[in-house]
């Protein structure tokens, strides 16, 4: 049980039944056939209190166990109506035990489900585990239900704390290697009740036959219908045709199931002692036949002797329709929650209902639909219903009549029906009184006063650094990423690229309660975990890069009291660390930290000096370290030359850094012994920087692909100097002279070399703009004479040779306006 593990019933694997008369009576039993003519266990009279006055005797001998499916509408109404009929005094539910100190809070109007239990390890938060309920779930009727009469409820399943220190135990877990022998010595299945049961009725669909059984059971068109005569009676079939599946399948099925039922045994025998035999359970109906069977106290306590057990903390936490989707991994998972919130909310008309949200979700993509098209599709499904044998339009009848009327028989929209509707993203709240971690309560602090309410949806998020608000907003967001609190990703911005701006977006999912129940081991405020996660961050890592993006993270973040603490270890690294490569990945980091800082005014003189001797030790050791690579580790280099250039470009001050820096990257563009990409790429920085006139670019591809050299290297400087660089395509349609010198050295390729070049230079000329493309195809395909005489005067490094001055003049009024402005 790891974090994220929702608990109730495990998904367990359908198997086919073996035909045995025992399945099939089950099944038999369950039908609404049978639930019609059967008797009751006990008369049920009108309860005290009620008009008729009349004093109700308990309608069962011991207490009264109500067997559901976790997350079953049919199950919640069908739960909601015998506790009215029964009245109990008291109502015990299947969850941890270290839940009763919330339940009051379930009574609250601000908790709005789906919410779920959340237990967590104190020593381990990332050992967790959640207990959901939704609106639609039997357990949380069945609570609502208590909390308004003032009954005593109380959870009665395995406690967390044992649970949680068992999760590391294979045998804890759901692996169906894992099972334990039946009766007749072979090996007990572990089963889906629900599968079998539909299998043996005939049934191909699961939820299909659950919706025909339960859901649907006693429903008129209309939605209502009238109550079942006996509100005991389903719960009655459904116990034996779980006692007929266990005794088919083996007593109990796994060996987690039997350590949890004699707990649960044991807590049903304290609240009988208590209150009597009037108490209701609300449990999963495969537990119903153990907790009805006898046993000894002797015997279920020696299944729970010896268990390892944990301090635990538990509290409310929203949860979502899309966590219990079956498709999420969630055990007791269901395939439709929206459609069965859908059921269980709408008092009459449900279908009528459903397709009315069909249509306005169409309509809001822009689809055309009528009220006439939601006309017909409920016509539409409820024959389809009458024609498949069903008591009224289930999941699938509505889904082919929206797909046939509404979507042109078409899928895509049809998903989006599936998606937004079926399944649904609906968000539960929870109120502030729930319990939660310092961490949690700063959070939510936080989320006020910044304004940024964490949302299920997908959205984004524009900062502008300039304001204040924003600026706090990009600091929760940096500190959170540094916790491991994934709640934000920053990406590229579409309106601007400059440094006062951020795009996030922003998702929160359930699961990120227990990363912030992991991170209050470093902190009860969000600024003190962060400080103190990236102080020990720092002194733990090893690698230099590390150590660089950690510092980029401190900045962004600003966490003025870590940034000494990582400052040092960075240091000590960048002074132990003599590969290039490594220095090479570590000065980007720096110098977009610098960058930053002058945004964010952050004090970065340390970090400046850091980077700059990291500089330094680049510009000695690099023109060595490009000598002798492979094509694989040429390749890397070149990244590294890339990115080093860029870095140095953004460091302060680095006009004497920027001359060495140029100097390096001619001893790389002439020296032979260097890759061909490398030298390309060199020359190609030089040129782009001003520092390389166009007669000396023009010269070293002329030796780059002269005849003495091998076509492949040739190719290698030529994807170096115009493949992967802005703007490279275009500096071959403005200088004709170097496109010239490319379209003499291709025509000049000898044939046997020439495969061997082509993949190289497609990859290369593929990047390009595809009206790039097309230009250099036309040059080339008019030739020389077309493209006119090559050019012999220098220009502008990529453009064409000569200076219209009259043109240039015309520009300056316009920029002299710009710059003065008012003044």
């Amino acid at each position: 049980m790891t974090t994220g593990t929702v608990v109730p019933d495990a998904p367990q694997a359908p198997v086919r039944p073996p035909g045995g008369a025992a399945a099939r009576q089950a099944a038999s039993a369950a039908s609404p056939a049978a639930a019609v003519g059967r008797e009751s266990p006990a008369a049920v009279t009108s309860p005290a209190g009620t008009p008729g006055g009349v004093e109700e005797a308990w309608p069962v001998d011991g207490p009264l166990v109500l067997g559901v499916r976790h997350h079953g509408p049919g199950s919640a109404r069908a739960v909601r109506a015998a506790l009215e009929a029964v009245r109990p005094r008291a109502l015990l539910v299947e969850g941890p035990p270290e839940g009763d100190a919330l339940v009051p809070l379930a009574a609250d109007d601000a908790m709005v489900p789906p919410v779920a239990i959340l237990a967590h390890s104190v020593d381990d938060p990332g050992r967790a585990a959640f207990w959901p309920f939704a609106g639609f779930s039997p357990e949380w009727v069945a609570i609502r239900w208590a909390l308004r009469h003032d009954v005593p409820v109380r959870f009665i399943d395995l406690p967390a704390a044992y649970s949680l220190a068992a999760a590391a135990d294979p045998s804890w877990g759901d692996e169906e290697d894992e099972l334990h022998p039946g009766d007749g010595g072979e090996r007990a299945l572990r089963i889906d009740p629900v599968a079998v049961l539909a299998e043996a009725a005939g049934y191909d669909d699961p939820e299909r036959w659950w919706e025909d059984v339960i859901e649907h059971r006693g429903a008129s068109p209309s939605g209502g219908g009238p109550a079942p005569a006996d509100p005991l009676l389903p719960f009655a079939v459904l116990g034996e045709a779980m006692a007929a599946l266990r005794e088919t399948y083996g007593h109990g099925g796994h060996p987690r199931d039997l350590v949890r039922e004699a707990h649960m045994r044991i807590q049903l025998r304290v609240a009988r002692k208590e209150f009597g035999d009037e108490v209701a359970v609300v449990c999963g109906a495969w537990h119903v036949p153990a907790l009805t069977a006898k046993s000894t106290v002797t015997a279920d306590r020696a299944l729970l002797r010896g268990l390892p057990k944990v301090k635990t903390e538990t509290t409310w936490v929203p949860w979502t329709h899309r966590r219990l989707a079956r498709h999420s991994g969630y055990g007791a998972g269901i395939d439709a929650p929206g459609w069965y919130a859908h059921l269980f909310d709408s008092p009459d008309r449900p279908l009528e209902r459903w397709m009315t949200k069909a249509a306005g979700l169409l309509r809001d993509a822009d689809l055309t639909v009528s009220s006439a098209h939601v006309i017909e599709a409920v016509r539409l499904a409820g024959t389809l219903a009458a024609m498949r044998g069903r008591p009224l339009a289930g999941l699938s009848e509505t889904a082919d009549a929206i797909r046939a009327v509404m979507c042109d028989g078409s899928d895509v929209p049809l998903r989006l029906i599936q998606d937004e509707l079926t399944t649904g993203d609906v968000l539960g709240e929870v109120p502030d009184t729930a319990p939660a971690v310092p961490l949690q309560r700063d959070l939510t602090r936080l989320h006020r006063t910044l304004r940024l309410k964490p949302e299920l949806l997908e959205r984004e998020l524009q900062l502008d650094l300039r304001k204040d608000n924003d600026a706090a907003r990009s600091r929760l967001l940096h500190r959170l990423g540094l916790l491991g609190i994934t709640w934000g990703t920053q990406t590229q911005g579409r309106a601007s690229t400059g440094t006062f701006r951020e795009t996030w977006r922003l998702r929160w999912e359930p699961e990120s309660y227990v990363k912030v129940a992991e991170a209050g081991v470093w902190g009860t405020t969000v600024l003190t975990a962060a400080t103190a996660k990236a102080a020990s961050q720092a002194m733990s890592s090893t690698a230099l890069a590390e150590v660089t993006a950690l510092a980029e993270q401190c900045l962004l973040a600003e966490l003025p009291e870590a940034l000494p603490v990582v400052m040092q270890a960075l240091a000590d690294r960048a002074a132990l660390d003599s590969d290039v490569g490594h220095l090479a990945q570590a000065l980007p980091a720096l110098a977009r930290s610098l960058r930053y800082g002058d945004v964010r005014a952050t004090d970065t003189a340390a970090l400046g000096e850091v980077a700059a001797g990291l500089a330094e030790r680049i510009c000695v050791g690099l023109p060595p370290a490009c000598t002798g690579l492979d094509a694989d580790g040429a390749a890397e280099m070149r990244r590294h030359l890339d990115a080093v250039h860029t870095a140095i470009g953004l460091l302060p001050e680095s006009a004497e850094l920027g001359v060495r820096w140029a100097g390096v990257l001619r001893r790389l563009a002439v020296r032979d012994t260097v890759r061909g990409v490398i030298r390309g790429r060199a020359a190609r920085l030089l040129l782009d920087d001003g520092r390389l006139p166009e007669e000396e670019a023009a010269r070293l591809m002329g030796l780059a692909l002269s005849p003495g050299t091998a076509p492949t290297d040739a190719a290698a400087w030529i994807e170096g100097f115009v493949g992967g660089a802005p703007g490279g395509g275009m500096l071959l349609v403005h200088d004709e002279r170097l496109l010239g010198l490319v379209d003499a050295w291709l025509a000049g390729v000898p044939v046997d070399a020439f495969t061997d070049v082509l993949p190289l230079l497609r990859r290369t000329f593929s990047a390009y703009e595809p009206g790039v493309r097309r230009t250099l195809g036309e040059l080339v395909r008019r030739g020389p004479a077309a493209r006119g005489p090559v050019q012999k005067e220098a220009g502008a490094p990529g453009f064409g040779a000569g200076l219209d001055e009259e043109r240039a003049d015309a520009v300056l009024p316009v920029l002299r306006l710009i710059l003065e402005g008012d003044a």
